[in-house]
């Protein structure tokens, strides 16, 4: 048990899925997972463990922003053993080839937490996932179908910015293809805590023509998404040798 899990010892798999949501951690638990059980209630931020394909595998929910998350990353790998987490999340498309409801994985992300806002790092010093997972995304995104984006993001806590897309000019002119909150945070935890992370997210927006997801779509619009981290997962562990 931590200050915002209320786990047991061996609640969480050794990979975790982690959804913004709780609403979406409960839809992929109810419409993708075998046996689901909740493990955490703390704060409304749910938890699930159950299987998927005979492997083991966890959602645990992590509010909005790189505070929240970092939090419950932090607590997952130190207090429960936590070894793989991959973010499942939405962004915002910042080029038109990049469309609603198609998916991204960021492969080098910078962030503006330096400038407060006001500007982004570059890629020269961009914070990175772990290669086995993004090329097992590649894979078994082409074996479901799926659109996948693979390219350079920014990620940013400041989701209302007096700036506008002033501040986004920068980002753009160094090709970056969509912008989150939260996959910073993750990449910049995965190299400090040595475990093996990447982000995947569903474009809900676009802010370059403008177009938004309707709200009727969620949670559904999240599910090949959900789909392609759960498949991540059961490669990697049944590959292993490893269901649990």
């Amino acid at each position: 048990m931590t200050p915002h899990l209320e786990a047991a010892a061996g609640d969480y798999a050794d990979a975790v899925l982690l959804p913004g949501d709780p609403d979406r951690a409960v839809w992929i638990a109810k419409t993708m997972l075998d046996s689901p059980r909740c493990v955490n209630r703390v704060r409304g931020a749910l938890g699930f463990t159950g299987t998927y394909r005979g492997v083991r595998v966890s959602l645990q929910a992590t509010g909005m922003g790189q505070g929240s998350f970092a939090i419950y990353v932090n607590e997952l790998v130190k207090f429960y053993g936590v070894k793989t987490v991959l973010r499942i999340g939405s962004c915002g498309s910042l080029t038109p080839e990049v469309k609603l409801r198609e998916l991204v994985a960021a492969e080098a992300t910078v962030s503006d937490v330096e400038s407060g806002g006001s500007s982004f790092g570059t890629f020269e010093s961009a914070k990175r996932p772990s290669v086995e997972l993004l090329d097992k995304a590649r894979a078994r995104a082409r074996d479901l179908g799926l659109v996948l984006h693979v390219g350079p993001t920014g990620a940013s806590d400041h989701f209302y910015h007096p700036l506008g897309m002033a501040r986004l000019a920068g980002l753009m002119a160094d090709r970056a293809i969509a912008i989150d909150m939260e996959t910073h945070a993750l990449y910049a935890l995965a190299e400090r805590l040595g475990i093996r992370a990447i982000s995947l997210c569903t474009v809900v927006d676009s802010l370059v023509t403008h177009e938004e997801i309707d709200n009727s779509e969620r949670q559904a619009v999240f599910g090949p998404m959900a789909r392609l981290a759960l498949e991540i997962v059961a490669a990697s562990r049944l590959e292993q040798g490893h269901p649990q």
